[in-house]
């Protein structure tokens, strides 16, 4: 984190470029030449805007938490600071992507009881033949996919975060650590009747899918490496147990029982733009955009999933992106000069 954080202070003393911190931009509305500027520092007027906000500014939470008893206390990850901030009793973690496998590992590790209610996942390694997952996902190619090249493009954009954390010893977090540790698995949160939660069955078909997925992954590594000669510079291959189904799942839970005293909703994210008075969202509220230029003269988006490229989220990935926005921007300006 500090080396990230020197990379973007010393980046914006070398470029000189005028930042504003700590300053909410609060309106953005179009003009005759642009856009106006409402910001809680004053207004400004420019030709072109980069919305640059990312993907995770507001959590998501299903409509059933609605029905969940009032002495349960519900947080978000934006809510959550520890475990020794939650009421004595059990946790239930709802979602396994990144975040809610982290939060169930930390939670169950406090002495808490904690059930995780799983739905579509990404497993992964953390490291694979020696080697952290994410250079293999550089070095392969996978991450330099165009947005243009895929299938289907919505659904790659929707894909849960894979089931990584950065620890200094690299260590791999999944269902079959977070079992090993004491953690209940359940299925997706389906409903709640009479204050039950009640959760879909299929765990097995849920754990095979993701499982299969992750060797998919993993062959395409090993491809790469053979074809470009690496075999003898990285580990020899290997291969992940699959993930333990429990002998007996359960399918609902008395949420007035008193076992579970918290719920933590680790049910994904979503962009903020309640702030952009400019007719450019779809009716579920996301960005109309192609590969970052967006559905309105002069606008132009950074950072969201799979923009132009797989990495496109990421600090690392987003050079190749900004590079190609920002020639269609200048040529936007050169035209309008």
């Amino acid at each position: 984190m500090a080396e990230v954080t020197e990379f973007i202070e010393r980046f914006a003393k070398v470029t000189g470029a005028p930042v504003r911190t700590g300053t909410n931009v609060t309106s953005l509305r179009p003009t005759d030449d642009g856009y106006h500027v409402t910001t809680g520092g004053g207004e400004i007027r420019c030709r072109t805007v980069v919305i640059a906000s990312g993907a995770c500014n507001r959590p998501t939470v299903p409509r059933l938490a609605a029905a969940v008893p009032a002495s349960i206390r519900q947080l978000t990850p934006f809510d959550y600071r520890g475990p020794t901030e939650l009421p004595d009793g059990g946790v239930l973690v709802v979602g396994a992507s990144a975040t809610g496998v982290q939060l169930a590992a930390e939670l169950r590790r406090s002495g808490r009881p904690v059930t995780i209610s799983v739905g579509e996942q990404v497993r992964m390694p953390r490291t694979y033949r020696g080697r952290d997952v994410l250079w293999w996902m550089d070095a392969s190619g996978l991450w330099d996919q165009r947005y243009d090249r895929i299938d289907d493009l919505e659904r790659a954009r929707r894909l849960p975060s894979p089931q990584l954390v950065g620890t200094p010893e690299r260590a791999t977090l999944d269902l079959n650590a977070l079992t090993a540790m004491g953690v209940e698995p359940v299925g997706r949160w389906a409903a709640v009747r009479d204050g039950r939660a009640l959760f879909s069955g299929g765990l097995r078909n849920v754990f095979s899918l993701a499982d299969l997925k992750m060797e998919r992954l993993l062959d395409t590594f090993d491809a790469w490496a053979r074809r470009n000669g690496r075999d003898a510079d990285v580990a020899p291959s290997e291969r992940f147990p699959p993930t333990r189904v429990p002998a007996s799942t359960r399918l609902q839970l008395d949420l007035r029982s008193g076992e579970i005293a918290t719920i933590v909703w680790a049910t994904g994210f979503r962009p903020d733009y309640r702030w952009l008075d400019v007719p450019v969202l779809d009716e579920k509220g996301r960005l109309r955009h192609e590969g970052g230029v967006v559905d309105g003269p002069g606008l132009y988006a950074l950072g969201l999933p799979v923009l132009r490229r797989r990495k496109s989220t990421f600090i690392y990935g987003i050079e190749d992106d900004a590079r190609e926005v920002v020639d269609h921007l200048a040529g936007h300006l050169a035209a309008h000069r």
